[in-house]
């Protein structure tokens, strides 16, 4: 969700289904990413219905508030930065609980076993407009290999039973985990975007914007590889002008 250089610090807000970065917002180095959360959303002019995930940093009771007062939804993860929370969701009776959704996938190398499980929230759970708790264990080995590891993660969501099924939920959360992925890997490993010598002033602000805007343009056009798509704007030249609504006599 955020991009980083020394002294620059770039909040964005990315539309999943797309890819598309939909808003951004300039970080003050002195101040936390929590208080530029709601002036982020202030940007998307309607919020109602929709579903924003967010990192365990944003799992806090005003954006919750923020979100619910726009009409929005919210799937937050829960850890140890909210310790009685995180604590409340780790003693909630799992094992009694059926898996309400199980996926395998082979990915970069990897087996991949990802199971969710779903309960409505009790009384003395105490977070803003929350409906459910939910449990994630992802469990992966490296293919060829019998040895796996686990994960455990605990989602919280102001999403009633009815709205956010485990496989709803789940498909979230790994669209949240893929904008690494989609985003701050493809820029750090395709663009070398952490070596880049741009450092100074507005300019790294206004790079990292434009790379945004770049990666945007190519995934609205059906683009998947970055780098393929990059090579082809390299040597047909004419093509990147069209993507970017510029036409050559």
């Amino acid at each position: 969700m955020t991009v980083q250089s020394p002294g620059v610090h770039l909040l964005a807000g990315i539309d999943q289904t797309s890819g598309a970065v939909l808003v951004q917002q300039n970080v003050s180095e002195k101040h936390k990413e929590i208080t530029y959360f709601k002036l982020l959303l202030d940007g998307i002019k309607d919020l109602n219905g929709v579903i924003v995930s967010a990192d365990a940093l944003h799992t806090q009771r005003e954006h919750a508030e923020y979100l619910h007062s726009r009409g929005g939804h919210y799937v937050l993860t829960v850890k140890a930065n909210q310790r009685k929370l995180h604590d409340q969701f780790r003693a909630l009776p799992w094992k009694q609980v059926r898996a309400g959704n199980r996926t395998r996938e082979s990915a970069n190398g990897r087996e991949i076993e990802r199971t969710v499980r779903c309960v409505s929230l009790a009384d003395g759970i105490s977070f803003p407009h929350a409906a459910q708790a939910a449990q994630i264990i992802r469990q992966s080995r490296p293919l060829g290999t019998r040895k796996w590891s686990t994960e455990t993660v605990y989602i919280i969501t102001s999403l009633a039973p009815a709205q956010g099924k485990p496989e709803l939920i789940g498909s979230l959360i790994r669209g949240h985990w893929g904008i690494e992925n989609g985003l701050h890997w493809r820029r750090d490993l395709t663009w070398r975007e952490d070596k880049s010598t741009v450092r100074r002033g507005n300019a790294p602000r206004v790079v990292a914007s434009l790379r945004n805007i770049a990666i945007t343009i190519l995934r609205l056009d059906g683009e998947t590889s970055l780098a393929k798509a990059t090579r082809g704007a390299r040597n047909y030249p004419h093509r990147a002008l069209k993507l970017a609504g510029l036409t050559t006599s």
